[in-house]
Order: structure tokens, then C-alpha cells, then sequence
């Protein structure tokens, strides 16, 4: 069974995050109008290896889709994710 994660909106530093065990895997974004661009994904390396990067992407993209944002990926893990599971890729716009 696959861990789900907390994830929380930190707008002041404008990335989304996970908050595990002290540490925090993060992704990073810019908002513009009527999208929003993943810039970086970051999981510390305590946390590595547990799926964490994944489950953020894939939190993220969600969201993104049900507030009706474009998806910009920015982010070589987030565009990495959306060749992988191209039911995003009606979203993306570069």
C-alpha cells in the first residue's frame, strides 16, 4: 500500500510541501494568468526513495487540474511525470 502524504500550499515562498520526520520535500512554483509553472522539485535525502517526489508531482498536477490551471513544467521531475502518464498532457502549454 502506497503512503499518502500531507501536502501543503506555502504561498509566501510559493512552493507546495510535504512535512516528514523534520524535513521538507517541496516543489516549487510560479502562478501566472490562468496557470502555474513547476519550476523544482526538491526531496531532501533523508526522505529519498520513499515515492515522495511522485506523490508531490502528482498532488500538484491534480490540483493544478481541478482550479482549471494550465500546466507549465518547468521542472525536469514534473515533465518527467507527464511523459509518463500523458493523461496530463491536454493541460501543458510551454
Amino acid at each position: 500500500m502506497k503512503k499518502s502524504y500531507d501536502v501543503v500550499d506555502n504561498p509566501t515562498l510559493n512552493r507546495f510541501e510535504i512535512h516528514e520526520e523534520g524535513h521538507i520535500a517541496y516543489e516549487k512554483y510560479e502562478r501566472f494568468e490562468g496557470g502555474i509553472a513547476y519550476v523544482s522539485t526538491f526531496v531532501p535525502e533523508a526522505l529519498g526513495g520513499r515515492g515522495i517526489a511522485s506523490f508531490l508531482v502528482k498532488y500538484v498536477l491534480d490540483d493544478a487540474i481541478a482550479k482549471g490551471l494550465k500546466i507549465k513544467p518547468v521542472c525536469p521531475v514534473v515533465k518527467g511525470y507527464i511523459e509518463k502518464h500523458p493523461e496530463y498532457q491536454q493541460y501543458v502549454i510551454e
